[in-house]
């Protein structure tokens, strides 16, 4: 009885350390720098929530557990090391569905073995049926946003007539459903429905979203599946599920609010706005300037011409987009503002919230070809530099770019704060082609008469431009 006791209370005092390694590993990942060390914490700390759950004498055979552990280890390692900086986007849509999904899976679990016990508590009952509804929406949006980032679903919104309404009375359908869970009228086959209804509702959300608003939808799905593994540590009445849940749904929570702060659109616009969704025959791709700039011509500029501007310029400030990462250009990159800087340029990075695919994305793209944290300046920071540089150097970026956002109240970003490149002196944009961005609108800036556009792969481009500046 006291070594049970005893055990108990080790396990209780190792979850509450991994709980405070959570917290720091966390606190470490806001910032480059302390990133990698964060990181460890919170592995440290897993790890250590994993070894005390499986000294619990709860657990009759190791068998499956070690089997998927070496499993998800061996997906895991290989995953983190050969997944390009281009699908990072989709992985973490993957682990968000897959931490959803074995909440789900979890609670379903925890729901048959009450069922058979002969009793479902309502406070259990409650928890069980929370971690499976939101941890079955995380599961099915994720995959969902998955194959839109991946290009095996429409990356535009999908809309039909009256989406909300099915939404909603598909929410209503769940909500009886978890009504005759609680009170055991509808039995076994009550828990299946609503389950299903709450796959169903996961896929019926996140079509409509366009993918110009995948960084947001990763965001909230990610606080989604930190609240499922909440409900289910309530439901287990494990702790450190609890803790970390929490942890998770709130950071989530924070960074999908500060994020739409940044596009200057509420949550709601977002979620039900379905923010680049195919135009009709009769309105304008691009808002009310799509027809005026469509016969505009374009200044395009040889990398010679590109590479004397930038080498000779007093203060440049680069813009990197989800090109840059599509190009693998990073480290070519950082060579050219490694040979501006020392011929005396000033060489600042300026990074959208919204930029990429993913939450940060430009950050961890920067991080990998080591630019130093010093030079990546925010929005707010960097914006009213752009007057005083000399060239902005606008490097597969698009929407975040694009001064229709200003002026253009017809354009689907009306509103967005974006970077002011269009008041530097000059401006380069390194392109493939005059495409669209992902939020599948015409850009302004290409027709401006500071810009020079140079056309071509990026890590191509940058590489010529840094042999040029060499040369100079």
């Amino acid at each position: 009885m006291i070594h049970t006791t005893s055990l108990g209370a080790g396990i209780h005092f190792a979850y509450l350390v991994s709980s405070v390694l959570f917290i720091l590993g966390i606190k470490g990942l806001s910032s480059p720098r302390t990133a990698r060390s964060g990181n460890r914490l919170a592995a440290i700390g897993m790890l250590l929530a994993i070894v005390a759950t499986l000294l619990d004498r709860q657990i009759l055979s190791y068998t499956w557990i070690v089997a998927g552990i070496v499993v998800g280890s061996a997906i895991g390692a290989v995953a983190a090391r050969t997944v390009t900086m281009t699908a990072m986007p989709q992985m973490v849509a993957l682990f968000n569905g897959s931490g959803g999904g074995a909440a789900a899976l979890v609670s379903s679990l925890e729901y048959r073995h009450l069922i058979q016990a002969g009793a479902l508590p309502l406070d259990s009952g409650i928890s069980i049926l929370l971690g499976a509804l939101i941890g079955a929406i995380s599961f099915s949006g994720s995959i969902v946003a998955f194959g839109k980032l991946q290009g095996l679903l429409p990356e535009k919104a999908v809309t039909y007539p009256l989406q909300q309404v099915v939404n909603g009375l598909l929410a209503a359908a769940i909500l009886v459903l978890a009504w005759m869970v609680l009170n055991g009228s509808g039995g076994s086959h009550a828990f299946i429905a609503f389950l299903a209804g709450s796959l169903l509702l996961g896929v019926l959300a996140v079509i409509p979203i366009g993918g110009g608003d995948m960084p947001v939808v990763i965001s909230l799905l990610n606080s989604f599946t930190g609240l499922a593994t909440a409900a289910t540590g309530f439901a287990l009445h494990n702790v450190v599920l609890i803790i970390s849940g929490t942890l998770v749904g709130a950071s989530g929570t924070l960074l999908t609010v500060l994020m739409c702060k940044a596009m200057n659109r509420p949550i709601t616009n977002v979620l039900f706005g379905a923010f680049g969704a195919a135009p009709s025959a009769t309105t304008s791709p691009a808002g009310g300037g799509a027809a005026a700039m469509a016969g505009k011509p374009v200044r395009d500029v040889s990398v010679e011409d590109a590479a004397t501007i930038l080498a000779y310029a007093r203060k440049v400030i680069i813009i990197p987009g989800y090109g840059l990462a599509v190009a693998q250009a990073q480290h070519a990159l950082r060579e050219l503002a490694d040979l501006l800087k020392a011929r005396g340029v000033e060489v600042v990075y300026a990074i959208h919230p919204v930029a990429g695919r993913m939450p940060g994305h430009m950050n961890v793209l920067l991080a990998e070809a080591n630019v130093p944290y010093e030079e990546l300046k925010d929005l707010d920071a960097v914006n009213p530099e752009f007057e005083s540089a000399d060239v902005a150097l606008v490097v597969g970026a698009n929407d975040v770019v694009n001064p229709a956002a200003r002026h253009d109240s017809q354009s689907p970003i009306y509103g967005m704060p974006i970077l002011d490149a269009d008041k530097s002196k000059h401006i380069i944009v390194l392109k493939r082609s005059m495409k669209p961005g992902f939020a599948g609108i015409d850009n302004e800036l290409f027709y401006d008469p500071k810009t020079m556009m140079l056309f071509g792969d990026a890590k191509d481009s940058i590489a010529k431009l840094a042999q040029t500046v060499k040369a100079l």
